[in-house]
């Protein structure tokens, strides 16, 4: 973890990061009094997996949490496009925010693609700091693997690399993160306006904020905004 104005260092969400990694291991949720997600999209008859309801978060704050306000960016394994399908995207997008409410974050801003994502995320309040962040990613980063590598019939494949978490303490820097997110799809190109792009927080947020909030947040500078967002991004049609 760092704070701002330190430098970022990836933390695996893995426990195994050479080519051929060990299978997964998770910690016991229930040994550490978190409920395990179901993220498994197994379908069920008559509806498809990547239409079920999404966990949608409650109205953003817009205040710095005392637990801790992180910045959090993940990739792929040699930022290969694993998610570039929508089913593929939607499917990420719902286990993100699945784990982040059975894990008792709150997202206040997001942005999924088809090979990485960011959010902007208050930490449980029962807890200091990111004490849980490693442990969320990587039950994400397990079940989706498994689920992108059976569509692809690649057992055994390494489908995430690293995340990245930075704690935001400072309102300017927390407001100005939380814009980039809202609009990156728009910076990678991916559409004219954010919330035409289902797999970010835009239109969540246009649709529980106030215009005020809304507008505030919207034209808030992003030009200093220091993250690591190298990455190209592909969305098939």
């Amino acid at each position: 973890m760092t704070s701002e104005g330190q430098s970022q260092s990836p933390q695996p969400a893995e426990p195994n990061s050479s080519p051929h990694p060990d299978p997964i291991t998770i910690p016991n949720p229930i040994a550490n009094h978190v409920p395990s997600p179901n993220l498994s999209p197994a379908p069920t008859p008559g509806r498809n997996p990547v239409e079920r309801k999404i966990p949608w978060p409650h109205a953003p704050t817009h205040m710095l949490a005392a637990s801790g306000t992180f910045f959090v960016t993940a990739g792929t394994y040699l930022k290969a496009h694993y998610f570039r399908a929508r089913d593929r995207l939607s499917v990420l997008h719902r286990g993100l925010l699945t784990v982040a409410r059975d894990f008792g974050w709150s997202l206040e801003a997001w942005a999924v693609f088809s090979n990485h994502y960011h959010f902007v995320g208050h930490s449980p309040a029962h807890e200091q700091g990111a004490a849980s962040l490693a442990q969320m990613l990587g039950l994400l980063h397990e079940k989706t693997a498994k689920w992108v590598n059976n569509s692809d019939a690649k057992p055994g494949r390494k489908v995430w690399h690293n995340f990245w978490e930075t704690q935001l303490t400072y309102e300017k820097s927390y407001f100005a993160r939380l814009s980039y997110v809202h609009l990156n799809p728009v910076k990678h190109g991916l559409v004219p306006v954010a919330n035409r792009y289902p797999w970010c927080s835009a239109s969540w947020f246009e649709r529980e904020a106030t215009p005020a909030q809304v507008k505030t947040i919207y034209e808030f500078p992003i030009d200093r905004v220091n993250v690591y967002d190298d990455f190209d991004v592909d969305l098939d049609e």
